[in-house]
């Protein structure tokens, strides 16, 4: 009996012209990479931003990571010729993404009624730091404007300190995440329709929703707004906190009264439930301050892992506060596949992560490292748009490209 032909990935078969930059679009469209679509990263002659990063050691690592499984194809959009490849590839495509500022792709002849005369079917997928609409529409958007115009940098920070960024690129990433589900439904609506369409999302809509928490002390009429340090951002809950060891810290989060039981009980503090400054969710809210004082003098004299092993075996949502160093190293990452040091061909030795996303009834996607810039001009152009070499080498000297 022969052997079953390996299923194929999710998004086989599905052509993607990718147009985007840094993190946002791309982080979108490497997910769909990971998932088996055939990604076309179209890139200016000088590269995309992200690429030619040279002010810091290891700063283009992001770039190599966001694309892997991506084909490179460098094309001139400034040059006639350069949009006549692209409409070809349009011609062939199932997506086209991008992450310009509002009016740059009708600026380059580009606009969506002209994609999708050329392909009917095409689902136009596009980013931005507000969207194509509002007041804000033109406004310089990077991952930290849009972090202090959502309200995400005020609620950040200590409590009598000044706003402070969120560590990771929120906005850029949340933006990503939406982005990908906003194609993969768009292309679900064309399974079902044969009906190309247009999806959109702004990263101020995108890192809005993960405020809810905070928002809580907003619409309870707070005029300002109250930065809370590592404690719950609306306040309503207690033990919320980051709390000192003795050899670093420790997170620990008492959400159900079953969690504050058997915190008191690892801590060695039954007297703790009898007290009436604890002995209710309302009156722990109410002394927080007195409440992760106590804790805070007990947490201090202990390790976070042998604290933390307790904790965990008790139920109660906990974790150390980790360095980077240690969390690139996680076996837990490592074993599940999520993270994987390979040798790139360009960067050498770097740690890239896969797609958080498992189908499990799919083996993961081959890795294929990062193309150099503009590698699979000439193939794709052969093997998708059907070009022979003669029409190739006709169209770089035309300005589309470089055949060097």
């Amino acid at each position: 009996m022969a052997e079953p032909n390996p299923p194929e990935p999710p998004f086989a078969g599905v052509v993607v012209v990718d147009l985007t930059q840094i993190y946002n679009g791309p982080y979108a469209t490497f997910l769909l990479a990971q998932a088996g679509a055939t990604v076309i990263k179209v890139e200016p002659p000088s590269g995309e931003h992200l690429r030619v990063r040279r002010r810091a050691p290891g700063i283009t690592e992001p770039f190599a990571v966001l694309n892997a499984n991506k084909r490179s194809v460098v094309l001139d959009l400034k040059s006639d010729a350069g949009i006549e490849v692209l409409l070809a590839l349009i011609d062939k495509a199932d997506v086209i993404v991008e992450n310009f500022a509002p009016g740059v792709m009708e600026r380059l002849g580009l606009s969506e009624a002209v994609l999708r005369a050329r392909n009917p079917r095409l689902i136009v997928a596009s980013s931005s730091g507000y969207g194509s609409t509002g007041p804000y529409r033109d406004y310089p958007a990077m991952d930290v404007t849009v972090q202090a115009m959502s309200g995400v940098l005020a609620v950040t920070g200590l409590p009598d300190g000044a706003p402070v960024k969120a560590g990771p690129a929120v906005s850029d990433f949340f933006g990503g995440v939406h982005l990908y589900g906003a194609i993969v439904t768009a292309l679900y609506r064309r399974a079902i329709t044969g009906v190309g369409s247009s999806v959109e999302v702004s990263m101020m809509s995108a890192v809005y929703p993960s405020l809810l928490s905070n928002l809580g002390l907003a619409r309870r009429g707070a005029e300002t707004t109250r930065r809370t340090g590592n404690r719950h951002g609306g306040l309503n809950m207690a033990p919320y906190n980051v709390y000192p060891t003795s050899d670093g810290a420790i997170a620990i989060l008492s959400v159900s009264e079953a969690h504050w039981v058997a915190t008191v009980e690892v801590l060695g503090h039954p007297e703790w439930r009898e007290d009436p400054r604890f002995a209710s969710h309302a009156a722990r809210v109410k002394h927080m301050d007195e409440l992760d004082a106590l804790i805070a003098a007990d947490t201090q004299r202990q390790t976070k892992s042998e604290l933390c092993q307790r904790l965990v075996k008790a139920r109660v949502p906990c974790a150390p506060v980790r360095e980077l160093s240690e969390v690139i190293e996680d076996p837990h990452l490592h074993e599940t596949g999520m993270l994987e040091w390979i040798e790139h061909p360009r960067h050498g030795r770097i740690l890239i992560h896969r797609s958080p996303l498992v189908f499990k009834d799919e083996p993961r996607a081959d890795y294929r490292p990062s193309s150099d810039l503009g590698a699979d001009t000439q193939a794709v152009l052969a093997e998708l748009c059907g070009f022979d070499a003669q029409r190739i080498e006709a169209l770089a000297q035309q300005g589309a490209f470089s055949t060097k």
